[in-house]
């Protein structure tokens, strides 16, 4: 499969979708884009399946590679499209989508430690030991535990606007068990409808979008997630609590606290960055998806975190 490029031009007055429906701006990074890069169905051995991949060459062959990871509801390039240009000037970029996520990989469970070692194949398949992972949210769950299962394949962590456990408060407890509860009893009959959907996904872009198309581009990333899906994903997350292992690391970590996140509380974060030995904070005065709707914010402060991490490689 041949490389293409989607043309994600918006209306650059206004900032607005392109459909000229009112509703959120777009960060001005967005904006300015003209074309997100696509990439290929990449089989992984021993994984279970394919997955989307997106792979950027840097621009010396010495490059240090960032494996990008992606949130929860969200898709590799939905997520990381507003870095990619400004990130890929320094390092080689690869990204991917998560299992039951977009192009990923299906299974009958959804399980972090199944997306761990997806991420040690996507690595083998492009030929990087060690690269640097950056994850975001469910992304930086996913990281914290390739660096805890996999810690020879682990040059660098950036973690940003994620934490190393959910289930604190009693609201929070009695939210994720309502969840896993009906998770359960319907997870078998929702996984399977949710394959029978598996030939409705958006195809891969064949040509570019025409101008001012953001917005269709962006739902049909989003559509790309099953309901299943996140119905699993936020009930095994809800699970997650890294605080044994967190301190073992040994690895150089860099943490982007989003300092105006109501998702993800911010002295849980900061906790997370605490129990990290040398982790360097980083803060970005932004919510939740800084990644996309505060790129401004967000992007030079991701990359200072990258950068100091590889500076300790």
């Amino acid at each position: 499969m041949t490389d293409r490029s989607v043309d994600l031009s918006t209306d650059h007055t206004t900032g607005e979708y392109g459909n000229g429906r009112r509703g959120r701006r777009l960060s001005p990074r967005i904006t300015r884009l003209t074309a997100v890069p696509s990439g290929k169905m990449v089989e992984l051995p021993g994984r279970g399946g394919s997955t989307y991949v997106v792979d950027l060459p840097g621009p010396r062959a010495d490059s240090p590679t960032v494996l990008l990871l992606h949130g929860m509801a969200t898709t590799a390039m939905l997520n990381w499209f507003p870095s990619l240009r400004e990130l890929n000037d320094r390092y080689r970029v690869v990204l991917f989508d998560q299992r039951w996520h977009g192009h990923g990989i299906r299974s009958e469970r959804f399980d972090l430690d199944d997306l761990a070692d997806d991420v040690v194949a996507v690595a083998d398949v492009i030929g990087v030991q060690r690269p640097i992972l950056a994850g975001y949210s469910m992304g930086g769950v996913v990281a914290q535990l390739v660096a805890h299962r996999h810690p020879d394949r682990v040059g660098g962590l950036v973690l940003a606007a994620t934490t190393y456990r959910f289930q604190e408060k009693w609201r929070e407890r009695a939210f994720h068990r309502g969840w896993a509860a009906m998770a359960t009893t319907f997870s078998e009959w929702s996984f399977r409808r949710a394959e029978l959907r598996r030939d409705k996904l958006p195809a891969l872009p064949e040509s570019s979008w025409p101008v001012g198309r953001l917005d269709r581009w962006a739902m049909a990333e989003f559509r790309a997630t099953s309901g299943w899906a996140l119905a699993q994903a936020l009930v095994v997350l809800g699970q997650f609590d890294s605080s044994e292992w967190l301190p073992t690391l040994k690895v150089p970590t860099a943490v982007v606290i989003t300092t105006r996140d109501r998702a993800l509380p911010v002295f849980r974060q900061l906790e997370m960055a605490k129990l990290i030995p040398g982790a360097e904070i980083f803060l970005a005065r932004a919510g939740h998806a800084a990644c996309a709707l505060e790129a401004d914010v967000f992007v030079p402060v991701f990359l200072e975190a990258i950068a100091a991490v590889v500076e300790r490689q």
